[in-house]
């Protein structure tokens, strides 16, 4: 009988032969550590306010509250237990997925928003769920026109700020307006916005708007504006005399048909309004909506520059100070 192939195994009769090595043990052993996870739940404190949590955990009170569903004035009690892991998609205290039902409540935010702000030159949110820089900056125009105070932070879902939102069928005239004045324009650097209006009677309309950065402030003033340049010449593009470019054109940082209100500070039209302050010191509008602007005050006709406070006829307020309490 033969064998059709070799056996690996062994049996009756057979024997295998099988060799062995031996391994040396290590001259050294590998230890490896694992970064202990971080701690997503806190308790308070006694004497603790929501923004001492939120300072010894290194956060700001927005986030916080935002992440927490809670308002600045409510009444915190030693033991109640805090989630301070930030956006990571859960309510860290229960365990609970969030992203779906905040995802849900933002949906809702930007369509009342977007309701409030119609017919206005506040462009429409996208109805995305997404409580970014162009619906915070929006809720907080909306704070301005309902007397509440202003700040970027996110609308918290279930607050007295959403309350008062939902129910809000106009705007009044913003805490800071110069009512005094038949005309008067508004700029918000909290908010990035500006307001514009006539007398303590009504609003006109709501405008973005993008301030000047760091090292370029716009200045906090109240001013009758002096001057406005059609620059027709250009096709409205007015080139600075502080920052000049070569080449006159709206991606240059160039001003369209300014109106000005403090030294070389003006209210003008520009090719990028972020809801940020980008500008050299001025506040910018989009093109369209700095010819709006100018309808209003019935500049829309004037073929030169004018200096005189009264041509221009309007009263120029600049408050707040920005600062974007919410990481993008």
């Amino acid at each position: 009988m033969f064998a059709a192939c070799a056996s690996t195994g062994s049996a009756e009769g057979f024997s295998t032969s099988v060799a062995s090595t031996t391994v040396p043990p290590p001259t050294s052993a590998i230890v490896t550590t694992t970064a202990p996870p971080p701690v997503c739940v806190v308790a308070a404190e006694p004497g603790d306010w929501l923004s001492i949590i939120a300072t010894r955990n290194g956060l700001n009170i927005a986030a916080l509250e935002a992440e927490n569903v809670i308002s600045a004035t409510e009444t915190i009690h030693p033991g109640d237990r805090f989630d301070v892991c930030i956006g990571n998609g859960f309510d860290d205290v229960t365990g609970a997925s969030r992203i779906a039902p905040l995802k849900d409540a933002v949906v809702r935010q930007q369509e009342e928003l977007n309701e409030l702000f119609a017919g206005t030159s506040l462009p429409p949110l996208a109805v995305d769920g997404d409580s970014g820089k162009r619906t915070r900056q929006a809720a907080c125009a909306a704070r301005m026109g309902l007397g509440l105070t202003a700040h970027t932070g996110h609308l918290v879902p279930g607050s007295a700020e959403e309350a008062a939102i939902f129910t809000a069928t106009a705007l009044a005239v913003p805490t800071g307006a110069p009512t005094d004045a038949a005309k008067w324009i508004l700029i918000d650097q909290t908010c990035q916005v500006i307001f514009t209006g006539e007398g303590r009677e009504r609003v006109v309309d709501v405008f973005p708007t993008s301030t000047g950065e760091a090292g370029f402030g716009t200045h906090n003033v109240q001013a009758r504006a002096f001057r406005f340049d059609p620059a027709l010449d250009n096709e409205g593009w007015h080139d600075s005399s502080s920052f000049p470019v070569d080449v006159d054109n709206p991606l240059n940082g160039n001003m369209y048909k300014p109106i000005y209100f403090n030294e070389g500070q003006a209210i003008h039209g520009a090719g990028a309004v972020p809801p940020q302050p980008r500008s050299k010191g001025c506040a910018r509008t989009l093109p369209d909506h700095q010819d709006k602007i100018i309808e209003w005050l019935g500049l829309s006709d004037r073929l030169e520059a004018t200096w005189n406070p009264d041509d221009v006829g309007v009263t120029v307020v600049v408050q707040g100070q920005y600062r974007d309490v919410v990481a993008p």
